[in-house]
């Protein structure tokens, strides 16, 4: 009779299983290559190796005192790029919601909603934004206001299709059988959806979100670049790039980056709190 013989794992396997291992090395691994290019960046290898001078790529410490130095214009620039995203992300996130709602009760109508805001997912930001542009020149005398219009709709766009194709998925990708215990139950379309299909699309949600998130704040930027209004960190950084001011360009960069991982930390806070208890 053969005997199976049960190898010891070894340590580095142990570690590599480990959840808390695995846990930290997401965040100290990244935090490690972060050092490391900094580092080979402050040294100038960068530059030696990509044929650059410090010129075009400042080395940090240069950017890190042009940021300091125009913290108050920063954050000026910061709070319009971050309103205007904040505010396509919650507007798309609800149009986007509210027709994956709409495909999944009444299929034969909201399928062609979301076939629509898919097109748009499709659609370069550098196309969009133009042409939403002379759209709003009508809205209003104020050249701000037609120019914050333009961007909010530009960004609620790109969310609303993030948000409504994952949202779909949640609302209709339910439990097996889930849908006819409701039905033995005979529950009403309403209480289906509110005790079914909405929590089912909570994670879903989320996974919309960390899309959503970090590409509003991009098509933010992205938009700002053709925005009439000059305002706002992508036009910032356009309009010193044009002026060869590249380590205040780089600043404006930094911002950017920043906003980014707060945006994403703030999400994963939020996320880990709204699916503590989800099953």
């Amino acid at each position: 009779m053969a005997h199976m013989i049960k190898r010891r794992k070894s340590f580095f396997q142990k570690m590599r299983e480990n959840e808390k291992v695995q846990s930290i090395s997401t965040v100290v691994l990244p935090v490690l290559l972060g050092i490391v290019i900094l580092a080979l960046w402050q040294g100038q290898q960068l530059h030696a190796l990509f044929h650059t001078d410090t010129f075009t790529l400042p080395i940090p410490t240069t950017i890190g005192e042009i940021f300091i130095d125009n913290l108050d214009k920063i954050g000026k620039n910061t709070v319009s790029t971050v309103v205007v995203a904040l505010i396509g992300l919650i507007l798309g996130s609800l149009l986007g919601y509210g027709i994956a709602v709409l495909a999944a009760v009444f299929p034969k109508f909201g399928k062609g909603g979301l076939s629509i805001i898919g097109a748009f997912a499709s659609i370069p930001v550098v196309a969009l934004a133009p042409v939403l542009n002379n759209w709003t020149k009508d809205v209003s005398k104020d050249a701000s206001v037609r120019s914050m219009v333009a961007k909010i709709l530009v960004v609620m766009l790109i969310a609303a299709a993030d948000m409504g194709l994952n949202a779909y998925r949640g609302l209709t990708e339910l439990e097996q059988y889930s849908e006819d215990l409701m039905a033995t139950y005979a529950a009403k379309k309403r209480v289906t959806f509110l005790k079914l299909r909405l929590p089912n699309s909570l994670p879903y949600v989320f996974t919309a979100l960390k899309v959503a998130v970090p590409a509003s704040i991009m098509t933010t930027i992205v938009s700002e670049y053709f925005a009439e209004y000059i305002t706002g960190i992508g036009r910032q950084i356009r309009e010193n790039i044009v002026l060869a001011q590249y380590s205040t360009a780089w600043a404006y960069i930094l911002t950017a980056c920043l906003i980014g991982i707060a945006s994403y930390v703030i999400l994963m806070i939020v996320q880990s709190i709204a699916l503590r208890n989800y099953h």
